[in-house]
This record gives C-alpha cells, structure tokens and sequence, in this order.
C-alpha cells in the first residue's frame, strides 16, 4: 500500500484561507532574528552557487561575527548563528563586498533552488542553474518582486524531478527538445513554452500569484495559501505569457518525475571527479568549510549548497576525498547522516523542548533504516523533509512522539528505548517512497 507521509498540521483548508494581520518575519541576511543564542542570518544562494571567494567571505562572517558555524538549510541557503547584537551593519558590508548582497530590498525573496547536478552528467537536459541564475538577475530587476514573502519558493528543475519535489510556488521543468514546463503550485495542469523563455515566465508566475493575493486581500505567502476563488489557473497564466510575447500552450495532467537527491560520495563517470559532501546535520564549523573552499579552489572554482544540506564540489577530484573526511565529513553513501535530519533545537531555540541535535547524535548508529528521520524540538518541525516519506520526531518534553508512515503513532519514546523504536519506524516494509 502507499502509506502516508507525516505531515505537519496544515495552515488552513481552501475552505478556511489563511488571514494574517502582519508581514512575513522569515529572516535574512539584513533581517536578523533574535534566537536564544543570539542573532540569526540567513543568507540566500540562488541555485545554491556560490564562488570560492563567496565562500571565504562566509566562514570569515562566521568567525568574526558569529559562533564560527555554518548551517546548510533545507532551501541550498546557509545560516549564521550566535551573531552579537550591533553586527548587522558590519556583516552586511562583508556579504555586499562578497556579492551576496546584489539587491538588498531582495535579497529574502531570492528562494531559489535548482538541479545540483545540473550540467555536470553530459549532454541531454538543460541547464536548470544558467536558468535559476537568469532568473535572479530578473527577480533582483523588478521592484515589484520585494513584495513576495521570504517563503516563496521558484524551482528550475532539469527534468530529472529532484528539487520540482520540493512542493515549490512555482516549478520550472526541463523538456526535451529546448522546450520546459512551468507549472504553478501543485496544479496538475502547467503551460508548455521554449526553454529560453522559462525564466521570464517564473517571474511572470509570481507577478500573478502577487495579483492574485493582492485580490484574495489574506496576505498569502504561497500558492497553496490562496483562496479557492483566487485559485491560480493555466489560461489566464497563458493569457498572461502571450501579452508578454511568450508563446505557451496548456499541458494536461503532467506526471511528476521523481529523483533522489545526489547521494554523498564520489559522483560516477565524472573527471575529474565531483564530490557530495554530507556534513552531519548540515551543521559545519569555519575550519571543515574551510577545506571545501581549499578543495573547490583546487577544482572548478565553485561550491554548490544543495537543499538536502549537502555541498557538491564539481571537477574536484579524488585528492580531495581524504582531506574533507578527515575534516569530520561524510563521502560515503551509507553513512548514518545520509537521511537523518534536525531542526536547531536546544539551546538555539527558545521553542524546542529537547536539544534534538545531541539525542540524533546519540542514537545514530544504532537507529538506522531506510527512511528519512527528522528530530524536531516542537510542533513546528521546522526544516523537515519534502518529497519523500519520512519519520517524524517531535520532543514532547518527557521524550519523542514517533510518527511513522503506514504505523500507529508512538507516543513519548524515551532515550532507553528510543534507538530500537526509531530504527523499528525506518524500516516499515509497507512504505513506498513518494
């Protein structure tokens, strides 16, 4: 049977459409969040790029202003925590210098995520990074897009389905033949244009959806926050592109293809070689990034941030290998932090009820299985997984209620018996995977 995934408890129902009262409060780097260990930046990384120098200018934040951590989001963004109050200014200087501050009054709408591999496997599908990049440069371009909440998320997918997966606002996937789909939301329909034109046309899909929740008047962050009358639909989106001078046609019930996220290790086929680099947690300190940024000098230059909190290093060889695990992480694919996630947790947070990341730690080895795990310390479950069926990990104060797909909840696992009851929910032999 198809067992359903967890999930977290739903905003609302098209019936009851979200209302707020205030804006969206998600952080970035000029926003900075106050947390229990201080201050919190969260800078965006369209497509997840980033160059050598970009990623110096990183771990130099990280230690000047910060805890001298790096944390890898679900997004392909990287997080800066326990920066001192009165930073900002500073930091902001740093990141502008760097580049990743191209358009301030944008920069937490630049959500963008794209197919890692992307035009590192040989000919046969477009180049979904050149397309995220485009894209940025237009989104920096528009001074209507700074309207757009900190959660909206645009994909460009090369056609395999590994990040088209991530529920985005809008999804661009690659076709054959120079053609591409867009599809809006989790429509079942999308519109069908030339590949050249993809990136306009997302810019063009978030322009409606900002028309749309102007009109609904509930100040929606996403698509699936809409109203049903202010629903999203593929003909006046058409209508839209051919204004624009984009020929599109409607596309009908479209599948969904479905790839797994790059696996860590020593990428196949490739030379020199590309490397998946898995930091557990998706938490390093400024030394281990260090290496990646000696490691990416030394290949092509670039480091790319994936949103399943891995770095993929192209053209960076096998020299490398032995220095990134002897930095403390992981290039093999059948390590214990492959599917295992976490949110902050204790003592970063002031909502969590456990600090999640030591208890992951904890049980690791002996809580292993083959679905996902996601530690969360609260309801929020924040940075879970999507895509994929997952077990879900909530502390509740006394221990961790378990949520497994196709399994009766567990409720209040503590640490003695917690190890045996996590890899009992990983291996459901009734699960397949979404």
């Amino acid at each position: 049977m198809l067992a359903a995934m967890p999930q977290p408890p739903s905003a609302a129902s098209r019936d009851e459409p979200v209302i707020r009262e205030r804006g969206d409060a998600c952080p970035g780097a000029l926003r900075l969040h106050a947390a229990d260990d201080g201050f919190l930046a969260r800078v965006r990384l369209p497509g997840g790029l980033l160059t050598v120098p970009q990623a110096s200018a990183l771990a130099l934040a990280a230690d000047r202003f910060g805890d001298g951590h790096l944390e890898l989001t679900s997004r392909g963004n990287v997080q800066l925590r326990g920066l001192a109050d009165g930073c900002g200014a500073a930091l902001a200087e740093l990141l502008d210098a760097a580049g990743l501050l191209p358009a301030p009054s944008h920069e937490r709408v630049r959500n963008i995520v794209a197919t890692p591999m992307s035009g590192l496997e040989g000919p046969g599908r477009p180049d979904a990074l050149a397309w995220a990049s485009e894209f940025d440069r237009l989104l920096c371009e528009s001074p209507w897009a700074a309207a757009l909440s900190g959660r909206f998320l645009f994909a460009f997918d090369d056609g395999r389905g590994d990040v088209a997966a991530l529920a985005p606002d809008v999804t661009v996937l690659g076709r054959s033949a120079g053609r591409a789909l867009v599809r809006l939301g989790r429509a079942a329909d999308a519109v069908e244009l030339a590949g050249q034109d993809a990136p306009r046309a997302a810019l063009l899909a978030a322009r409606y959806f900002l028309d749309a929740a102007a009109e609904a008047g509930t100040q929606a962050w996403r698509v699936s926050e809409l109203p049903a009358e202010h629903t999203l639909n593929e003909r006046e989106f058409t209508r839209r592109l051919a204004t624009a001078g984009i020929a599109a046609a409607t596309a009908r019930a479209v599948g969904r293809p479905y790839a797994a996220p790059p696996r860590p290790g020593v990428a196949p086929g490739q030379d020199p070689a590309t490397l998946c680099v898995l930091p557990p947690l998706g938490r390093l300190g400024s030394a281990q990034w260090r290496v990646l940024v000696q490691v990416a000098e030394e290949g092509s230059g670039s480091l790319r941030v994936t949103p399943w909190r891995t770095v993929i290093l192209p053209a960076a060889g096998i020299h490398g290998a032995a220095r990134i695990e002897d930095a403390g992480l992981v290039l093999a694919p059948d390590s214990p932090w492959e599917t295992v996630t976490a949110c902050t947790g204790r003592p970063g947070c002031a909502k969590s009820l456990a600090d999640v990341r030591a208890d992951a730690r904890a049980v690791a080895d002996r809580a292993r299985g083959p679905l996902p795990v996601h530690w969360s310390g609260c309801e929020r479950r924040c940075g879970h997984p999507r895509g994929t069926a997952w077990v879900d990990l909530v502390a509740t104060g006394t221990g961790y209620r378990i949520a497994a797909p196709g399994r009766p909840v567990r409720h209040d696992a503590r640490p003695p018996e917690l190890a045996a009851a996590l890899a009992d929910a990983r291996t459901d032999p009734d699960v397949v995977k979404k």
